[in-house]
């Protein structure tokens, strides 16, 4: 049986001496199980990783036979052996082991809940947080990923970028309206993003969700280099934009610095 298309990353880098391609099929079957609590069948996994069936199959049977994954009644679910993945990455980033000392001090000083994020491709991922007792309907954690263009350490981060990546990737954007104040024209978004460039600072009111409102600061490495953003999210009814600004973005920048002096 000849293998479907493969997934464009793993296209790009066929023919490449060392690129080892079962183990990026591998890898691509795992990131398959995003969002799919209920599990994902040998036929759903072969679609939508650009994979016969047949290879599906033999890479799912070895993660199981590794303890990474299980299967009831043709139905594969990941088990928690896959955390250590992360928990690798997590432990062994200087910058995230920094900030989470530093994210529960920001949360005991203004009492809302605060995050580091990073960037990767169109997305932010949720890399350290330390939340308030105070919950809003977006559940948050460490590994959560939301869009970059809605959210404010989305914007900080997308401002870091050169101009050239700037442009890329406004040109293949397809945004959705997540609420009625969610900015999706291009051109508007260019503007606040190159503000958050100018001022240091993005703040996103209820773009994401109704209701919710974030700031967020860049955090740099030694060499002036944006690796980070770093934010706090409060309830648009108990504080507002100006009181925002004057009451947390002193501390974040403070915070932020404080991560920075720690990194390497």
């Amino acid at each position: 049986m000849m293998e479907s298309r493969p997934a464009p990353e793993i296209g790009r880098q066929i023919g490449n001496p060392n690129f080892v391609l079962s183990l990026a099929r591998g890898l691509r079957v795992i990131e398959c199980f995003e969002g799919h609590i209920g599990g994902r069948t040998v036929a759903e996994i072969a679609t939508d990783a650009g994979l016969s069936r047949a290879s599906v199959r033999r890479l799912l049977l070895t993660l199981e036979m590794l303890g990474y994954a299980e299967s009831s009644r043709r139905v594969y679910h990941l088990k928690t052996r896959v955390l250590k993945l992360g928990l690798s990455y997590l432990s062994s980033t200087s910058v995230i082991a920094a900030a989470q000392p530093v994210l529960e001090r920001l949360t005991g000083v203004l009492g809302e809940s605060a995050s580091m994020s990073m960037l990767d491709g169109d997305q932010i991922v949720y890399v350290a947080r330390s939340a308030a007792s105070r919950v809003l309907s977006v559940g948050l954690s460490v590994g959560s990923r939301l869009p970059a263009y809605c959210t404010s350490m989305g914007r900080v981060l997308l401002a870091a970028l050169p101009e050239e990546q700037l442009d890329a990737y406004l040109r293949n954007l397809r945004p959705r309206a997540y609420t009625a104040k969610t900015i999706i024209d291009p051109k508007k978004l260019r503007a606040v993003i190159l503000k958050a460039r100018k001022d240091g600072f993005a703040l996103v009111n209820e773009e994401l969700e109704a209701g919710l409102r974030a700031l967020s600061v860049p955090v740099r490495n030694r060499q002036n280099r944006v690796v980070a953003a770093i934010n706090v999210g409060a309830h648009a009814l108990r504080i507002d934009q100006k009181q925002m600004l004057h009451r947390c973005l002193p501390v974040l920048r403070e915070c932020a610095a404080t991560i920075s002096e720690i990194l390497l």
